[in-house]
Order: structure tokens, then sequence, then C-alpha cells
């Protein structure tokens, strides 16, 4: 009965071009960006005079407003009023009871337009939400699905899916997916999604981290955990989309040390997670675990907060504005830091992947880069890993390199001067690098066109230079080898 309804859901919100342009088209990007802050007004104020079946399922799903039940019959033909509330999307009156809106995302096997639903959020409930909520998509999951490998699998594992937004990602490049949560409505609401997109590929199991999944391996794992330090005082909400029960940064912890054992050989995890800086700096601290799985990692730190920052984002994230109950959590936040000596805390992403042979040494990386992002971010981290392999097996002296067809190289000279006295070579995609660069490198990444190897170009660029050939290929290596893993250079 539920499948034959969404499928009616599905032909009607198609016929009425509910669909991210279609929505945007409604009230503007100022409007759209006023949303976004939690804002409704200029929204509404577009709507005014509209009365397409668009407009009235935008007022109901997007801003939470009740619609008459004649006009919710009339934007839902198939599905009508009824149907909805069959569905558990609208009231007997037509007030809606979920948030249901379009999403688009372009990747590796092109345009994806889905409907997803979840729990209606502060702006439309008029107050903060619930400890059970249902996240929607949010900035945290289009970063995560942003960064999504999706080369071909056989099987893959969305960790803490919520609204099954990333188990829909998944399903893109994965024959088979699973999905687990510990909310049984977050299951309930991403099996909807599922079916309302007509996917099918995705199984959903109830239970915490790994506890579903005992004795299975997956050719890929994303997760955007629950990883949200909350103190763990009484009174304090503990949000199920964010808070997994755990004192500190415990829960990325835990997530990482269950990877090696559910990764096939070969296969990559991706996930966000944050880490506490004390008495140990938290970027190191993540280290030692990726370290502890002997698996080959890459770690991003994109950002730092402060303890009182940190506090202050997620007692709003929560939908708690600033009063009594804000100052009270905000007390017990920065009472747990302090007892714990947490100064800051660091937010970042996570890849992994498993060993397809023994012996290799894996790449174990760990940086804090807080720069822009260019495209084709999961392109680029199967580049870095892959990169890491090469050199691994590689006389660089011997090899032929070219330079990457998204690098520019960029020169700053003094008035009158000759000389540089600034060169950069700047990268297109994956992170969007700007790297300084001295005379000597800039002139052999300059002559990597693909038909010299590395040594003979050196020796030019040292005899060029009037410089000792050993020093100069000491001097460079280093950086070339960087160049080659971020992908300024290619094989």
């Amino acid at each position: 009965m539920q499948r034959e309804l969404l499928g009616r859901l599905r032909d009607d919100l198609a016929a009425a071009d509910y669909s991210v342009d279609g929505i945007r088209a409604l009230w503007g990007g100022d409007a759209a960006a006023a949303l976004h802050r939690g804002h409704r007004i200029p929204a509404l104020r577009a709507l005014r005079d509209q009365t397409s079946a668009r407009a009235t399922l935008a007022s109901a799903f997007v801003l939470g407003l009740p619609v008459a039940p004649d006009e919710l019959d009339s934007a839902l033909p198939s599905l009508g009023l009824a149907g909805a509330n069959t569905l558990g999307l609208v009231d007997d009156g037509g007030a809606p009871l979920l948030d249901l809106r379009p999403y688009s995302v372009v990747d590796g096997q092109g345009v994806a337009s889905w409907w997803i639903a979840s729990d209606l959020g502060e702006l439309a409930l008029g107050h903060a939400i619930p400890e059970h909520h249902v996240l929607g998509v949010g900035g945290a999951s289009t970063t995560l699905s942003g960064l999504m490998i999706d080369r071909p699998a056989r099987s893959a594992l969305d960790l803490g899916t919520g609204c099954g937004i990333q188990a829909l990602h998944l399903a893109r490049h994965a024959e088979h997916v699973v999905a687990t949560d510990i909310s049984q409505r977050a299951l309930d609401l991403a099996a909807m999604n599922a079916v309302l997109n007509d996917i099918d590929s995705i199984e959903f199991r109830l239970g915490s981290l790994f506890e579903p999944v005992v004795g299975e391996q997956f050719d890929h794992i994303v997760s955007n955990p629950p990883f949200v330090i909350t103190p763990r005082s009484t009174g304090i909400p503990a949000y199920e989309y964010r808070d997994g029960g755990m004192v500190g940064d415990a829960l990325v912890a835990t997530v990482i040390a269950g990877l090696r054992e559910h990764l096939r050989p070969g296969g990559f995890a991706q996930l966000l997670g944050n880490w506490e800086y004390g008495a140990v700096p938290g970027l190191e601290r993540a280290g030692e675990w990726a370290d502890a799985t002997n698996l080959a990692y890459w770690i991003v730190e994109r950002e730092r907060q402060s303890a009182a920052e940190y506090a202050e984002t997620w007692i709003r994230d929560g939908g708690t504005a600033a009063g009594p109950d804000f100052d009270i959590w905000y007390d017990a936040w920065l009472d747990d830091f302090s007892r714990r000596g947490v100064t800051s805390v660091g937010f970042g992403y996570l890849a992994f992947r498993a060993p397809e042979q023994s012996g290799a040494t894996p790449l174990r990386r760990a940086e804090e880069y807080g720069g822009p992002l260019g495209g084709s971010l999961g392109d680029h981290i199967q580049h870095v890993f892959a990169a890491h392999d090469w050199l691994e097996t590689t006389d660089l002296l011997q090899a032929t390199l070219t330079v990457a067809g998204d690098v520019t190289e960029e020169r700053h000279y003094w008035p009158g001067a000759e000389d540089p006295t600034v060169m950069l070579l700047r990268q297109g995609s994956g992170f969007a690098r700007s790297v300084p660069v001295g005379t000597a490198i800039a002139a052999v990444v300059g002559a990597c066109d693909g038909d010299l190897p590395v040594g003979v170009i050196c020796a030019a660029v040292a005899d060029l230079m009037g410089v000792d050939y050993g020093q100069l290929t000491a001097e460079i290596l280093p950086p070339l080898r960087e160049l080659v893993v971020t992908g300024f250079l290619l094989p």
C-alpha cells in the first residue's frame, strides 16, 4: 500500500515540477538565501499571488505552513489529501507533518534528482527541535556526498544513515547498500525516501554503529556519524542525529577502530568527524586512531573552533535561542571541556583504504587545510592514494611526468625587477591548492611534458643554474613527490 501511494506521490511531484530549479523559480535566489539563514518572509512574499501546485507544495513542505485541504488535493491529484495523510506527510486538516523537498546533485554518474523527506525543522515548528528529530539534507551531509568516491562497488555501507541521503548516493555506484541507524524513525524515513525515488537496492537495519553488520565486509563505507561532543549532564538534550552518547570525541575513535574488519581489500571508507585539542593536539590524536587500524589514510582538518565557539554552534544547531536554557547549557558545555582539559575542537574529513597486498607502505597523511575546494573531490581522493602507491614503487628520477591540465603558474614581481619575487602553482580542481615554489622546482615542473625523465630534466636545470646535480635533486625531490601526491604532476 505504501509503495503504491509513494508512486502516486512521485508522479504528482514530477508533474508539478517540484524540483530544485522549479522551487528556486518560485521565489528567487534572495529568498532561497534567506531561507538558508532561517528566515521565510521573502519566500512568503514571493508566493502571495501564486496558486500553482508547485507553490502549494513548497508552502506546505518547505515553509511548513498549513494549506487548505482542497488546495492540497489539487496539488496532489493522484495522491490526494487522504493519501498524504496515510503517508504521514500531513494531518487530517492539511497541516504538514514532514519536510519534503527536492534535492539535486551532479556526480561521476551524471545528474541525480531526488525528493527527501525528513522531520520539520525549527522554522516550521516555531521552537527547538525534539531529541528524536530526523535531520534532512544539511551542510555536513552535502559535504560528505561531495567527497564521495563513486567507483563501482559490489556492496557499500552507510553507517548512521539518518534520512538516507548518503545511502541514495551510494546506490548510484554500488550494487547493494546496507544502511544502519540506531533510530527506527530515521530508518522508516530513509526507507520511504528510497521507495519515493524508486531505488530498491538499499537494505535498512536497526542498530548501533557496526552491530548490524557483524562479520560482513564492504567495498565502500561512508558515515556522517553522530560525532558532536555533548556534555553528559542531566538536562542537556541528546539529539539522536548528532550525539553518539559517548564522552568527548570517543565516538569518532570507535568508528575508526571498527573500519578495518569491515573493509574488503582495496575498499575505501569515508567519514566526517571531530577531535579534541588538549594536552595532545587533536589532529595528532586523530592520526593515532588511524595508525592503530593499519589502514592507509588521509585526514584533513578543515576547521578548528575554540571550546566556546563549539558550544555556541551546537546549542544553536538544536534551535535554542539566547535565554536561560542557552546559558545553562553553555555553562555545562564549558564545564565539560574545562574538566577534561579541552581548549578547542577540530573538524574535518577522513578517508581510509584497506591494503590489497601486504608489505606495501600505506599512505599516512594528516594535514590542516582550510582553503577553498575545487571540483571532482572523489576522483581527487582516489588519486592521492594511487599516487602515493605509484611513488612507493617508482624511482622518480627515472619517471616521466606531465603537468595536470588544471594547474597554472603565477609570478609576482617588484616593479622594474627582472626576476619574480614569488612564484605559485595553482590547482583548479581537487583541493584547489596554491603552492609557492622556488626557481629550480619551477623550472623542473615547467619542463615536465611527458617526454624526458625527471632526472634528465634535473641535470639540465642544474647545469643551467650552475649548481651540483646531487644537491639540486636532494632539494627538489621531496616537494616534487608532494606535487605528484596532490595532483599537480601526473605520471
